[in-house]
């Protein structure tokens, strides 16, 4: 799984695994902030939520167009230098409501900007590694492994975030109730527990942007290891760096098939987006959050989800390895992880009363992290047999899977009051398991789609093209994290079933358009001209 890979995929995975971590412990907690801090319903602050992610996946495309002209590297730095001041505008409080609305919007700004020179360029750098004959069959796992480093990150920042506003709430005399519950739980002092609960969140955005200075550091310190994927296509043919030659009908085709693939997967984004908003919603108003029992509470305690991941991993490597000492070693690593999973577990009070909604966006990680290995594992012996689906198949795959995701959660909204009738109360009764089984189902729909398609990307975009379409791809998706907001924007509109439905069908719709264009877009991943 590791073995062959070069080291800078793993200088390149670790710098963005350090700015997903603080992007995502800042998005663990940012409509909740909204609402707790401007008094926003779940419309409004589904609206910002959406609009901010749109620019965020927008603004590669165009870091794209800028570093195919000036450099991908010095579009990271800069970018990463843009995001660390946009994080830093975004801790400091301000003196009225007004002006902290503005510095938001202003921070917010600088941080999609910020994110547009850094993550698809950095993306592309991980491609270029792969453009050698000797290293191009390892790009799939290569963005299976980086993927995973993403999603290494992201995993730690929901216990983060809650590390940071849960003790605050408690020096203020407080304990967390979801927001729709503060005045009934604490009456003329709600107004004081909501300001109190958004001073914590904003402790978050202070852990966010030291991860981005970290992740700064490793890029630069770790720069000789991937230096030579660094380059252009016009700074290779001045190198005399064998570059791909397309004509200009070749290099039109490509892009229309990329353009295709985009179309495609922006109504996946939409519907896997919805982790930071009508899903969270769900969590804080309809999942049981106090009085967790049993091995139910093993999923909040993301040390005991963390230990669990890596056993996975040491529990492939232990069928890899080709010594028998490496194996015994192994083993024993993997029963002593196991057993400190238990122990974080056991260490848990029962029952758990401390889940909150924020939680729920470790779930996604932690499975990205914990099935990496399995979906390398056995594509990889699918490859062997040369029955490896295609990047078009795993993409149309992908989405029906989504589809499936939304409907375990519709069939767990059966019998629930409709936010439009529930109002401002809570319900708070669902099992943690449905929302965490839709989680499960998403992800595997996300290991299917995401690295896939970047892979892709990077694989049939014409060479001097390589930022701007590596940019299409969060443009794309930028797209699909606008219209996330649909949901939120119905949610206190139509029943909860509905909502869900509008998602499933649109996903289904999704998936069986790119099946249906699966052989053109086949033509243009084998190398040769795509007849679109």
């Amino acid at each position: 799984m590791f073995k062959g890979q070069p080291k800078g995929l793993f200088a390149l995975a670790l710098s963005n695994a350090g700015e997903r971590f603080g992007y995502y412990t800042m998005l663990a907690i940012f409509t909740l902030y909204m609402r707790a801090k401007f008094g926003w319903d779940e419309n409004e602050s589904g609206q910002v939520y959406a609009i901010f992610l749109a620019g965020l996946y927008f603004m590669p495309l165009l870091g794209g167009i800028i570093a195919d002209k000036i450099g991908y590297g010095k579009c990271v730095t800069i970018g990463s230098i843009v995001m660390i001041l946009g994080y830093v505008a975004l801790s400091i409080p301000m003196t009225t409501d007004q002006i902290d609305k503005w510095a938001l919007f202003l921070s917010l700004a600088m941080i999609a900007i910020g994110t547009g020179l850094f993550k698809g360029n950095l993306q592309v750098l991980v491609g270029n590694l792969y453009d050698t004959p000797e290293l191009s069959s390892k790009r799939d796992s290569a963005f299976s492994l980086f993927y995973m480093g993403i999603n290494l990150g992201a995993m730690f920042a929901p216990a983060m975030a809650k590390a940071m506003y849960m003790p605050h709430l408690e020096n203020a005399g407080f304990h967390y109730v979801p927001i729709d519950n503060a005045v009934m739980e604490f009456g003329t002092r709600a107004g004081e527990y909501l300001q109190t609960l958004a001073g914590g969140f904003r402790l978050c955005f202070i852990i966010a942007c030291a991860a981005h200075v970290l992740s700064l550091l490793i890029y630069i310190v770790c720069r000789p290891w991937y230096k030579h994927a660094d380059v252009t296509s016009n700074e290779a043919r001045k190198k005399e760096i064998p570059v791909e030659e397309l004509t200009p009908q070749q290099t039109r085709q490509r892009i229309v098939a990329l353009l295709l693939v985009f179309a495609v997967v922006i109504f996946f984004w939409m519907a896997f987006h919805q982790n930071g908003s009508a899903l969270t919603f769900f969590a804080d108003k309809y999942t049981q959050l106090d009085g967790i029992t049993g091995l139910n509470r093993m999923w909040f305690n993301v040390w005991s989800l963390t230990l669990i991941a890596v056993s996975v991993y040491t529990l492939f490597t232990i069928f890899q390895s080709e010594e028998r000492k490496a194996r015994i070693i192994l083993t024993v690593v993997t029963l002593v992880l196991g057993a400190g999973a238990i122990a974080f577990y056991l260490a848990m009070p029962n029952p758990y009363n401390d889940a909150t909604a924020s939680d729920f966006q470790q779930f996604n990680p932690f499975f990205v992290v914990a099935l990496t290995p399995v979906s390398v594992v056995v594509f990889g012996m699918l490859a062997s047999k040369g029955k490896e689906p295609s990047a078009p198949v795993k993409i149309g795959l992908g989405m029906l899977l989504a589809g499936v995701g939304f409907a375990v959660i519709t069939v767990a909204s059966k019998n629930l009051i409709s936010p439009m009738d529930l109002g401002d109360r809570s319900q708070n009764i669902l099992d943690p398991n449905w929302l965490i089984g839709t989680y499960f189902t998403l992800t595997v729909a996300e290991l299917l789609l995401s690295p896939m398609g970047m892979s892709f990307v990077s694989k049939v975009a014409p060479p001097k093209y390589k930022g701007l379409m590596m940019g299409g791809w969060f443009a794309a998706t930028a797209i699909g994290n606008y219209l996330s907001r649909i949901p939120s924007a119905l949610w206190n509109r139509i029943p909860l079933m509905a909502n869900w439905a509008i998602i499933i069908g649109l996903c289904v719709i999704a998936g069986l358009i790119m099946f249906a264009l699966r052989k053109r877009l086949e033509t243009a991943t084998s190398g040769t001209v795509p007849n679109v």
